[in-house]
């Protein structure tokens, strides 16, 4: 069920709440263009600035409409286990096909309690759990020899993997026991290469922008048609670039509002993109014959 193409998607605000009607045009969006599921709540969701109860709304919201049509995979991690396992016991409620849960943030926990937190998550629950690697954004990276041992507990599913690294990507294929973990990537420019070692998809910022196109490109891979989906991956390149010029999902909201998709508007501490880097995108965007 989890493989291929899945959007990590932008959360429109307007007049600084959630803004549904165009959550619903970005949501159909996806579906008409072959994604193969949809992750609300991820980082790219911006949840970090999102109130508990915005949160929650959220996933119910995305669960209800998207209803099943694709898997809907919920983001419920947090620093504080308590927390994540409300959440977590929150998207199972409303039907969620499964979370994402990033590892845990500013805390920086040992590899040890890393391992107790995802237990407590599992075990509060039945619905399948993704582990959310990003080091860049969390301080700290969840060792490949932890991802093994999550493994071992049934409804820990699969991981993310936003690191950057191909060694740290091949040394968990490594050491899985399991054929139906699944090793997603979390960069759009590590796809095919992740692909290429073993893994089974992406999470994708890109996706939120030329969906069908990230959908080919990973199907071309899985099916072992490299040089298709080589061709795809060189001529998406730069905008895999242009989406991280600055902190996502500055660049991508950016990029979807120029499309005329959502209004342009974040919560801050973020904000809208510098001068420079907006006519960057721009010049991108052209390129690509999207504005």
């Amino acid at each position: 069920m989890f493989k291929g193409a899945i959007v990590a998607i932008v959360t429109p605000i307007k007049n600084d709440r959630i803004d549904f009607p165009a959550y619903e045009k970005l949501l159909d969006f996806q579906m008409k263009n072959k994604t193969n599921g949809i992750l609300t709540a991820g980082c790219t969701g911006e949840p970090a600035t999102l109130s508990f109860e915005e949160h929650k709304e959220l996933i119910k919201f995305t669960v209800e409409y998207v209803n099943k049509k694709i898997p809907v995979i919920a983001g419920t991690g947090s620093n504080n286990t308590k927390e994540a396992i409300e959440l977590t016991e929150y998207a199972e409620k409303v039907g969620a096909d499964a979370a994402l849960l990033i590892t845990p943030y500013y805390n920086k926990p040992t590899q040890r309690g890393l391992y107790l937190h995802y237990k407590e998550v599992a075990k509060a629950v039945s619905i399948p759990l993704i582990l959310y690697n990003v080091p860049s954004r969390t301080g700290i990276s969840i060792a490949p020899e932890t991802v093994a041992e999550l493994s071992e507990i049934k409804n820990i599913v699969g991981i993310k993997e936003a690191s950057g690294s191909l060694d740290q990507v091949s040394k968990i294929l490594s050491l899985i026991k399991r054929e139906d973990f699944v090793v997603l990537s979390g960069d759009d420019s590590l796809t095919l290469p992740i692909i290429a070692v073993g893994g089974k998809g992406v999470v994708s910022v890109a996706s939120n922008i030329v969906p069908l196109e990230i959908s080919q490109m990973v199907e071309f891979a899985l099916n072992e048609n490299f040089n298709e989906a080589r061709k795809i991956h060189l001529k998406l390149f730069p905008l895999f670039k242009i989406l991280f010029i600055e902190t996502n999902p500055i660049p991508v909201k950016t990029c979807l509002s120029l499309m005329g998709l959502i209004s342009p508007e974040w919560r801050l501490p973020l904000c809208g993109p510098s001068e420079e880097s907006l006519e960057k995108i721009k010049k991108t965007l052209k390129e690509f014959n999207l504005i």
